[in-house]
């Protein structure tokens, strides 16, 4: 049948450039720089308030952490106000700890330095045909001074200049200042940490409440019911993430003891914060005890050995711990990941890196459970952005059929999940898609035809794929024989490719059927039907595309041309309150109307069991 001729009548009325408004004109380049601007705004309000939102941000994750904490104490009677201050001081006190020792032996490592650096400049000069690698060591031992100083050429004697003599309170200031600055710096960001935290916490039903508000009020049991999920699936998640890591740092700590490094614990802790930077945090841990290990034993042994140690480490957290905890799936694709902690490291320096990662799981799992932030899911997470029945289309539409094969195959091989269940669920929602484009007028004659073309491949590929045909002893001979189910397409554009996956779906249920177009009901047509052998026909339409009046009329053809074959309508994924399914139950035209390939199969066992 040929498509219909969709160009505009002469009759139609041009449309002025003048009477189309300005929006339409401007709207797309003025929508896109405002998005540009904002999105620069918010970048540089990130920046430049880094200040205060990294203890914001730090005190958020922080808070999810100890949350489960502070819920625990006071479900042992203490108060609400004891039991946060007790659970954050608890914590900081811990990591006050850590970082104490964590001075202690980055000093005595520092005291022997000087020490390990002729070892490793020995080492390095052992290596034949790296004389380059050789100087840029002895560069960079020097720069931080360790070892001789380097050789420089002697500089020109440059002219003394008697500089004028500094107040005294200016200059007590800028000794201060630099003595100081470093010291408060990270004490006020520690405070400003603390301060957020406990309020946090104090607080946290009203920044619930406060986010429902924004995140939407209408819906608010729903809203409700989300936010809970996520701060408690958030609370869970990062708690178990700490925990992994610190035993992760304590295993590390105690393996390169074990083996004689010096400063176990740095490297340890180091390797444990570093977890919580995917793919380059392994890496950024590895190499300054590797350095250390290569300077310190005159031989290979020791740096083997701590490889080793970081592999077997990584191997039992990647492939044991973690996917027994947190399953094999993190929740973020791999390029969210990178991008994530690339975006963060710029603006927040190794602060950003290191909370990257669990702030953009943050953000997916608000995404999947606030319907406002499902951009964030969409745009971060590891689930697909299309849906089956849409992938389905867009492979379709771009002529892939290898990747619709391919998709098949891999619904196919899921535990329960039969033809008729793909059938349902993928291939006729996705032609419902195609066809509502048809029908819409936004779909061209020859990507219709690539379409086709595409899932009629991929239909005989079904055909050869799978289970074989049922062998049902109850189901009679004669309702097994070719022929004797038909499944006639409609007059859509998509009916003849339902036609052909309800046959492959009837087949599959151990029945001979078959599928046939249209012009099977014409009258020069009439030897393709053959009345003594067809015993049931199923009219396989969509209901984009049909009318109420054409099915009437196919109906009446096939009752004079098989007046003794069982009818079924299929009105294939149409709604429940479709007009044209309600009008065809009222009138009773069939013996049955379904929707479903599921219900046709079983529907037509059921005919043949009756025989």
């Amino acid at each position: 049948m040929a498509p219909p001729d969709r160009r505009l009548s002469p009759a139609a009325a041009p449309v002025h450039a003048a009477a189309v408004p300005l929006a339409s004109h401007v709207g797309g380049p003025v929508a896109g720089a405002a998005v540009l601007v904002s999105a620069a705004v918010v970048v540089a309000g990130l920046y430049f308030g880094r200040d205060v939102l990294v203890p914001l941000v730090l005190a958020v994750l922080l808070a999810f952490v100890l949350a489960p904490v502070a819920r625990l104490l006071q479900r042992l009677r203490l108060g609400k106000g004891v039991a946060v201050l007790v659970t954050v001081l608890a914590a900081f006190a811990l990591i006050g700890a850590i970082f104490a020792a964590l001075g202690v032996q980055a000093a005595e490592l520092a005291a022997e330095l000087p020490r390990y650096a002729a070892t490793l400049r020995t080492k390095l000069g052992a290596l034949s045909g790296l004389g380059e690698l050789l100087r840029q060591g002895e560069g960079l031992l020097g720069s931080i001074g360790i070892g001789g100083p380097l050789e420089t050429p002697p500089a020109a004697e440059a002219p003394v200049v008697v500089a004028a003599p500094a107040r005294s309170d200016t200059a007590m200031l800028n000794v201060v200042g630099s003595v100081l600055g470093p010291i408060l710096h990270p004490l006020a960001t520690a405070g400003l940490v603390v301060i957020f935290t406990i309020l946090t916490l104090l607080y946290r039903e009203d920044l619930r409440d406060r986010a429902i508000r924004l995140a939407g009020a209408r819906d608010l049991h729903r809203t409700m019911t989300a936010m809970n999920d996520a701060a408690g699936r958030l609370s869970r998640l990062f708690l178990a993430q700490v925990a992994l890591n610190a035993g992760y740092a304590v295993l590390i700590s105690g393996l390169l003891w074990a083996v004689g490094l010096p400063s176990p614990l740095l490297w340890g802790i180091l390797a444990g914060l570093m977890r919580f930077v995917p793919f380059i945090g392994t890496p950024i841990a590895v190499a300054p005890p590797l350095v250390l290990a290569l300077a310190v034993d005159p031989g290979w042994s020791l740096a083997i050995t701590v490889l080793a140690v970081f592999i077997l480490g990584g191997a039992v957290m990647g492939q044991v711990l973690e996917p027994l905890l947190f399953g094999k799936r993190t929740g973020l694709s791999p390029l969210s990941v990178v991008l994530a902690a690339s975006f963060w490291a710029f603006l927040w320096g190794p602060i950003g890196l290191l909370i990257s990662t669990p702030l953009t799981v943050g953000l997916v799992v608000l995404g999947r459970h606030v319907p406002r932030f499902e951009f964030f899911d969409v745009m971060l997470g590891d689930r697909p952005p299309l849906q089956p029945q849409e992938s389905f289309y867009q492979r379709a539409l771009e002529g892939d059929a290898d990747g619709l094969v391919e998709q098949a195959r891999e619904i196919l091989a899921e535990p329960g999940t039969g033809l008729a269940a793909y059938g349902d669920m993928v291939a006729l929602q996705g032609l419902v898609l195609a066809q509502t484009d048809w029908s819409r007028e936004a779909l061209e004659a020859d990507r219709l035809e690539v379409i086709r073309t595409q899932v009629g491949v991929l239909l005989d590929d079904l055909s050869d794929f799978g289970d074989a045909p049922a062998a049902d002893a109850a189901l009679p001979t004669a309702w097994a024989a070719e022929g004797a189910v038909v499944c006639i397409a409609g007059r859509g554009p998509m009916d003849e490719l339902t036609a052909r996956l309800a046959a492959l779906v009837l087949h599959r249920a151990g029945l001979g059927a078959r599928a046939e177009t249209s012009a099977a009901l014409e009258t020069a047509n009439l030897g393709r039907l053959d009345p003594g052998l067809v015993r049931l026909v199923c009219l396989s339409v969509l209901e984009e595309g049909n009318s109420v009046a054409g099915l009437r009329y196919f109906l009446r053809r096939i009752a004079r041309q098989l007046p003794e074959a069982k009818v079924i309508v299929g009105l294939w994924d149409a709604p429940p309150e479709s007009a044209m399914l309600a009008a065809l139950r009222e009138e009773g035209p069939a013996e049955a109307i379904v929707t479903s390939l599921g219900e046709a199969a079983a529907l037509g066992e059921a005919f043949a069991a009756r025989g």
